[in-house]
């Protein structure tokens, strides 16, 4: 969880502009295409997170049918599935309050692409603009309203069926970070 005070925080990983993120869930296999050029941070802070095996072996958290399927969350990593389908508390918090322990800039505002369409990965946050941290979500259809508060980061080009059957409890087995073909 990002708590008030929680340092902004710059990545160090250098953002080639051709990334792509291959997320591979129990459900199959997801490549997404990042947007290195509209929002570099929000990158960076991914890659750094997915090459250093943050995600490996945590679960979805939250499913909204119709809106988003939402990961990420650290404290999710040792609790199983059911657990937290039910949403209960975990061994290090609830589901969909953990985080890195630091907070990143927004960029929706200076993204020019920043656009919430069916497949769009972004970040989650708090009510702080600048507040996001590990927790993602992939958009289940557009949901342009989120646009001008949520900075999208990257967007799906294979795999929008496994996004569609991804559910509370699923595991995010790992991420990877390809450059793009």
């Amino acid at each position: 969880m990002v708590r008030f005070g929680d340092p902004l925080y710059t990545p160090e990983y250098a953002v080639k502009g051709d990334e792509c993120a291959v997320f591979n869930t129990s459900r199959g296999t997801v490549r997404v295409r990042l947007d290195g050029r509209g929002a570099p941070i929000h990158v960076a802070n991914f890659c750094e997170l997915a090459t250093s095996g943050f995600y490996d072996g945590t679960k979805f958290h939250r499913f909204v049918p119709g809106f988003v399927i939402q990961g990420g969350d650290p404290n999710t990593r040792d609790m199983t599935p059911a657990d937290v389908a039910a949403g209960r508390l975990g061994p290090a918090g609830m589901p969909g309050t953990g985080g890195p322990g630091y907070r990143i800039r927004e960029e929706f505002t200076s993204n020019p692409r920043n656009s919430h369409v069916d497949g769009a990965l972004a970040m989650a946050r708090s009510q702080d603009p600048n507040s996001a941290g590990s927790q993602f979500y992939f958009c289940l259809g557009p949901q342009h309203g989120l646009d001008s508060g949520y900075t999208v980061f990257g967007t799906t080009v294979e795999g929008k069926e496994v996004i569609a059957s991804l559910r509370a409890g699923d595991v995010l087995e790992s991420v990877t970070i390809e450059r793009a073909q």
